[in-house]
């Protein structure tokens, strides 16, 4: 299978890390984004990224519903997503509130682009507020050395949370680490796996 994508975007590193992480086989082809070819839009009338390319089927878009068919593809002992019950939508919600952080500063990075006669203060306020308020509550859950939802072993809402913390790095501020020290405690670790390592955005060099 091909995973067609950015380098730069957290929506298509979300899907490298959990590929990474569950070690699927894949091929990375590399688009741009904000000029996406015909072939690129006649897969994805979406026209954004990521999209995964199948074997068989129809492509697949968003990276949600991408890392929910990848959990399709392994045994049930490897998959990062409690099966059902309670413990699967608390992973779930807090995998929404990671997805809202990048969302966020997705957002925030988008405005700033804009001319700044043009760039809307509400806006970039509204979505600073937003990071802000997901770093506490993160905060309040965070436990070093184990995962966000509970327990010891990996989600994809710790996932998800890694590459958030990590795009706040790369497209907002390092200072997040002072209002959230025991996230920052928790995510040391989790920047040091060889799935984060290995899809750095070109050029990045994380804080020490």
């Amino acid at each position: 299978m091909k995973l067609i994508g950015s380098e730069t975007s957290p929506y298509v590193r979300k899907v490298r890390v959990y590929l990474g992480e569950t070690g699927l086989d894949y091929e990375f082809a590399v688009v741009d984004a904000w000029k996406p070819d015909p072939s690129l839009l006649a897969m994805a009338p979406i026209g954004k990224v990521p999209v995964l390319v199948r074997e068989q089927g129809e492509p697949l878009y968003e990276s949600n519903l991408i890392i929910d068919y990848l959990e399709s593809l392994l045994p049930a002992e490897r998959r990062l997503v409690p099966p059902e019950g309670e413990p699967r939508w608390q992973m779930l919600r807090l995998q929404a509130l990671a997805s809202g952080m990048i969302d966020a500063t997705a957002t925030r990075t988008v405005e700033l682009r804009k001319p700044e006669a043009t760039q809307s203060a509400v806006v970039i306020a509204r979505e600073e507020g937003r990071i802000e308020r997901l770093l506490a509550a993160f905060e309040k859950l965070a436990q070093p050395g184990r995962c966000v939802a509970g327990g010891e072993r990996m989600s994809t809402a710790d996932l998800v949370l890694g590459v958030a913390l990590q795009y706040l790095d790369f497209r907002f501020t390092p200072d997040w680490r002072k209002s959230a020290p025991t996230l920052a405690a928790w995510f040391a670790p989790m920047a040091r796996r060889p799935a984060y390592a290995r899809t750095l955005p070109p050029g990045f060099v994380p804080p020490a």
